[in-house]
């Protein structure tokens, strides 16, 4: 064996040694221990892609449910889905925005939440702890092992055309056949030349999952198998689809796990009958797609600055069938379908910015999430049911829009630029946008990312920094999930005033996390994070390391906020190496050691 071949073996040795760690410490439900060994994985050089695939093979087993719904005694309760994998997903994109050892952060984040991940059905009754128990008081004695409700399959190898497998494999999907409907999906994957018509079709039976009201509810989908079915995707396409079959277990298995809702779905199938087609609908079976359905997808009209606003207001003020009347005229007035789709983007940015209770955001971020999945996936796949997707993502917009304003939100505020902001230079602006962002301020966040558009300074800086305060901001995913995806299409949305998805992420960064920040219960949160790189990172076999006294050197602080009133998170700082005062600053952040890492109160 030549050196570099044992130099590399020898590297692989230590590199499974320490995802065996990572492993035993996210089992054991240490955040801190789990942390310091990706502090390790980070010193011994390993990639981000490497990571995210034993993070994904770690945590598949323990993070399904059997059923995403509960009824307790004759009450209806929603059971959480996974945001492991969607986490592993925004750490995937956010690193690329990110330079030097802020690129560590986004990752940070997915290791740092993955230990209170697991097992979600019995953190919703209160039998382990984790995310979805925090505020709760555990059983005494020790918790539970997190329990396999779903193990994994080998693939099944079926007969006939590849459309006839696929609705097969959806017709499992929407029956609930949840281990068949996986072993299917498994062969097909398998096929290379089929694999992207198979990923097309996972995709998309996310989309069509989708709930039909939510005032008054609080078990509803709100997107996340189509979140999940994306992560699948992207995920899969960066390891490698050879070494993916962990990703595809986290989340094609999932798809057809109920509840699903489909009642929205037909409500758009229906709509092409009636607006497109301008025919009754009927009760004899439909299916496939209209040659008009077809056609307007080749449309390339694009929206007015006065057409977009008019369909943003009917989009969140009017009652439905407004909007459906509204979107099927502009279609076929030779309107782009995916620039209508850029529209309800800058739509569901708007009800982000009206939303002022930081409790209240579930629907705001998640319409924006789907919003942002579909654009995804008419980006990549030229799936022939997509147009009546339109009609799903509208009306999701719509019944948010409703939502809000029957909650008490949907009040827009009149954004005024911060007195003296004209004389700053584009870096003060940006401090201040990062300030006001990490003291939880979501007007000021807001205000001075309008003071900094205003100045015509450089977008992508902005766009740098706001990444940077998502990836820095722990305790939910959603932190970094959101924020991603305002980002993303912040650089490709066509609409008037896209500026609107700037600010959207400005405000949900600072909002939602001061939610984030505290329980449901009034508890003090104990994951609030500013997450610090040492240069002398903690050693993974010492599990009480402070992280917070180690030499100070990389990039970032890690902190965690036991008050149950303080709003404001510590000014700690970002530059590669820390001054004197801000090493000062750092040390006074509190880190749990391995026998504080309950995640109960």
């Amino acid at each position: 064996m030549t050196m570099r071949k044992q130099a590399a073996a020898k590297s692989q040795d230590a590199a499974g040694a320490l995802y065996a760690a990572l492993q035993d410490r996210v089992l054991d439900r240490d955040q801190v221990g789990a942390s310091a060994v990706y502090y390790d994985l980070l010193r011994a050089g390993r990639p981000l892609t490497e990571m995210l695939a034993q993070a994904v093979r770690i945590h598949a087993p323990f993070t399904h449910v059997p059923y995403h719904e509960r009824i307790d005694d004759g009450f209806v309760n929603f059971v959480n889905n996974d945001h492991c994998l969607l986490s592993a997903r925004a750490s995937l994109h956010l690193t690329r925005m990110l330079a030097g050892p802020q690129a560590g952060l986004p990752m940070a984040q997915t290791i740092w939440y993955m230990p209170t991940a697991l097992d979600i059905w019995n953190q919703k009754i209160i039998k382990a702890p984790g995310h979805y128990a925090r505020g709760f008081k555990m059983a005494p004695g020790a918790p539970p092992a997190p329990v396999v409700y779903w193990p994994d399959q080998d693939p099944i190898k079926e007969k006939g055309t590849l459309r006839e497998r696929l609705e097969h494999w959806l017709t499992l999907v929407h029956r609930g056949q949840v281990i068949d409907a996986y072993r299917v999906f498994l062969g097909l994957i398998e096929e290379r030349e089929n694999r992207k018509e198979a990923l097309a079709e996972l995709v998309f039976a996310g989309l069509i999952d989708l709930q039909d009201r939510s005032l008054y509810n609080r078990s509803y989908t709100t997107g996340h198998k189509a979140f999940r079915a994306r992560a699948t995707v992207e995920l899969g396409n960066a390891i490698g689809w050879d070494d993916a079959h962990d990703v595809l277990y986290a989340g094609a298995l999932d798809i057809a796990v109920g509840p699903r809702w489909y009642s929205t779905y037909e409500m758009a199938c229906n709509a092409i009958t009636a607006f497109i087609e301008g025919a009754p609908i009927s009760a004899i079976p439909y299916s496939g797609t209209t040659s008009r359905e077809r056609a307007i997808l080749e449309n390339t009209g694009r929206l007015s600055e006065a057409e977009s606003a008019e369909l943003i207001e009917i989009l969140i003020r009017q009652a439905e069938p407004a909007y459906l009347e509204r979107i099927s005229a502009l279609l076929l007035d030779g309107k782009s379908a995916r620039h209508i789709l850029d529209v309800i983007q800058i739509g569901a940015a708007e009800v982000i910015l009206a939303t002022e209770t930081d409790t209240n955001f579930s629907l705001p971020q998640h319409c924006y999430e789907y919003c942002n999945a579909l654009a995804w996936f008419y980006d990549n796949f030229d799936h022939k049911q997509r147009l009546k997707l339109l009609y799903v993502a509208a009306s999701y917009l719509n019944q948010n829009a409703w939502h809000q304003a029957r909650t008490g939100d949907l009040r827009p505020a009149a954004i005024a630029i911060p007195g003296g902001a004209e004389r700053m230079t584009a870096d003060q602006l940006l401090d201040r946008v990062e300030a006001a962002i990490i003291s939880l301020d979501g007007p000021q966040g807001v205000a001075w990312t309008a003071a900094y558009l205003k100045s015509g300074a450089d977008r992508a800086a902005l766009v740098r920094r706001l990444a940077l305060v998502a990836a820095r901001i722990g305790n939910d995913p959603h932190n970094q999930e959101i924020a991603l995806c305002l980002l993303e299409d912040a650089a490709k949305n066509s609409a008037p005033g896209r500026d609107h998805l700037l600010l959207a992420c400005a405000q949900h960064s600072a909002t939602i996390s001061s939610a984030s920040s505290r329980h449901a219960s009034g508890c003090p949160s104990r994951s609030i994070m500013l997450i610090w790189f040492p240069k002398a990172l903690p050693d993974s076999s010492r599990r009480s390391t402070s992280i917070a006294s180690a030499k100070c050197g990389w990039a970032i602080a890690f902190a965690m906020d036991t008050s149950s009133t303080s709003r404001t998170a510590p000014a700690i700082s970002t530059s590669p190496t820390c001054s004197g005062a801000s090493r000062a600053r750092a040390s006074t952040a509190t880190t749990p050691t391995r026998s504080a890492r309950s995640m109960t109160c």
